[in-house]
């Protein structure tokens, strides 16, 4: 059996919430990149990289339901409907004032207590490289407003890119910000090292500093001569801890506001393993990026009975600046959908790798 069938087995053994078992979809291409997703969550659950004629799984995750259920970490999961925090679950559209389950600190997270990767989301359709999943969010939902139709389409190519498309589009005025929350270790998920040794860069020369609960502070401010400057290729544990912001955080769980290039064809990000077999680069349409080294991982069940410790992997999450809603001041595209407007932004993750052991 592979990798992919023992965890559609596994994954399914155990029914969901609703009494039905998860749906699982496998994608692959002819380099031999295999990559698994989820209707509940609309989740990223793998990926499989052919590295030196070893098959690497660079994705955290997990291989039952119910392990899917115990983690609180959001592994792969389509977060939403408003990615990181809001202040005090309250935000403003029109002068009206909007109040919303709270679910970390007295601030609304990833979209509240019920957010949309608790979701059994619809499998609107699939072909041999692509699955859309589809989700239907009420007016009211989680106290936003507005009915609210959301798709996310994956997508596997070629050149060892998994895209993905979020579309969505309201009857109502609404905030909308959508994100994968997959977490990479390009050593290989379950092979017991961290990811500090890492190498990122980050196409960004402004970060937003928070408070200790990651709400933002007010301002933007330049990576220069700060632990966030990541516009060189820098390994995670050379500045890990670098300053008061991050001791607060307990590691980097901070966003970018890319280069405008980003929109078009720049890369957002890259990352290369510690043993150089691995690259990954992030492409976005997306005017921002979340790094999070997994400061809190500790504890959240892994895919071989354990679990990971702090630090397991980084997670890179495409979006809006946090607490926008509250921050029109900020130069980026809004965040509110208007009736009349299709929310559409695409994230692509692209993967070099060393695939021939004869190399």
């Amino acid at each position: 059996m592979t990798q992919a069938q023992n965890l559609h087995q596994s994954m399914t053994e155990t029914a969901d919430y609703d009494g039905q078992p998860a749906q699982l979809v496998t994608l692959s291409n002819a380099q031999g990149m295999e990559v698994t997703f989820m209707d509940i969550g609309a989740t990223w659950l793998s990926c499989i990289l052919p590295v030196k004629g070893n098959r690497r799984e660079v994705l955290l995750g997990v291989n039952s339901m119910e392990n899917f259920e115990k983690q609180a970490s959001y592994m792969g999961a389509t977060v939403g409907r408003y990615a990181n925090r809001i202040a005090n679950g309250r935000f403003k559209i029109d002068g009206k004032n909007y109040k919303l389950e709270t679910n970390q600190a007295g601030n609304t997270l990833h979209g509240g207590p019920n957010g949309f990767d608790k979701r059994r989301w619809n499998i609107a359709e699939q072909t041999e490289t692509s699955v859309v999943f589809s989700l239907v969010s009420a007016d009211g939902d989680q106290g936003f407003p507005g009915n609210l139709n959301v798709s996310v389409r994956y997508e596997i190519t070629e050149d060892n890119r998994v895209s993905i498309d979020y579309t969505a589009n309201t009857d109502k005025p609404t905030v909308v910000n959508l994100t994968n929350h997959a977490y990479f270790n390009l050593l290989g998920a379950e092979a017991g090292h961290d990811c500090l040794s890492h190498i990122v860069s980050i196409n960004a020369s402004q970060f937003l500093p928070t408070n200790s609960v990651g709400i933002p502070l007010g301002n933007l401010k330049s990576v220069k001569s700060t632990s966030f400057d990541f516009t060189q290729p820098m390994m995670i544990s050379e500045r890990l801890l670098g300053d008061e912001q991050q001791k607060a955080a307990k590691g980097y769980d901070h966003s970018f506001l890319l280069a405008d290039g980003c929109k078009r064809t720049q890369c957002a990000a890259t990352v290369t393993s510690p043993d150089a077999l691995v690259t990954l680069k992030v492409f976005s349409t997306k005017p921002a990026m979340q790094l999070y080294t997994g400061n809190w991982l500790g504890g959240t069940p892994n895919r071989s009975g354990g679990s990971y410790e702090d630090y397991a992997g980084l997670a890179l999450e495409t979006q809006f600046l946090p607490d926008s809603p509250n921050h029109p001041e900020w130069k980026q595209d809004s965040c509110i959908l208007q009736p009349e407007q299709e929310y559409h932004y695409r994230t692509c993750y692209q993967f070099e790798f060393s695939g021939d052991s004869s190399n």
